[in-house]
């Protein structure tokens, strides 16, 4: 049994969820549907609600490509720590990476490397931010990062991935200098707020995928 609710088996799925998924299976045509949405279908109404919103801002292209979609699928999920939805992206981004496999592979590890870098100075300015004294910005940083320019990834796609990490890392000051900088770049707001859209996304399938 679930630690948190029974198990139940596909015959005793109800009637809404089973629609979801039926519709599931339409978008992801000959792909698996990924185990997750499985077992959201516990509760119909959150499997339609994330079938809508994962659809809409993670599997289809608006603003922003599908390419940089599984990217920041990608970095959410691993920020999150969740293996299942962390490898379910880097899946689906690697057939969105042109070049070889190992090309598509170096990809996966360069955009990984650049969210766990951007997570070092989360922690760091965020400190600085919470601790109620000026005295620590004076302070230098002390913390090398030229990950950030030295991957296979564009300064575009690197700003995406620092704004939403440092977003769900709750870190203020990080957020406003990588917004700052992405527009610099000549991201949209309306690109931007879609990033964060896909983030809050993928980040609500991970906080349910935690229980399982």
């Amino acid at each position: 049994m679930h630690p948190y609710w029974p198990a139940r088996t596909p015959a005793e799925i109800d009637d809404k969820a089973k629609q979801t998924l039926s519709r599931l299976e339409e978008v992801f045509g000959t792909d698996s549907i990924p185990e997750f949405f499985h077992h959201m279908a516990i509760v119909p109404s959150f499997v339609n609600d994330y079938y809508m919103n994962f659809k809409k801002f993670c599997y289809t292209q608006g603003k922003l490509s599908l390419k940089d979609k599984a990217l920041i699928g990608l970095a959410v999920s691993h920020t999150a720590g969740v293996k299942s939805m962390t490898e379910f992206f880097a899946r689906r981004l690697r057939t969105l990476v042109e070049g070889s496999e190992s090309a598509q592979s170096q990809f996966v590890a360069d955009a990984l490397a650049v969210q766990a870098t951007c997570a070092m100075y989360n922690v760091f300015f965020k400190f600085r931010d919470l601790s109620g004294s000026d005295l620590f910005s004076g302070m230098p940083v002390g913390l090398r990062a030229h990950t950030f320019a030295g991957t296979s990834l564009t300064d575009a796609e690197v700003e995406l991935i620092n704004i939403t990490v440092s977003d769900v890392n709750g870190c203020k000051p990080c957020t406003e200098g990588h917004v700052a900088k992405a527009r610099q770049l000549g991201l949209a707001d309306e690109a931007i707020l879609e990033a964060i859209q896909c983030a809050a996304t993928v980040y609500a399938g991970c906080q349910f995928a935690k229980a399982l």
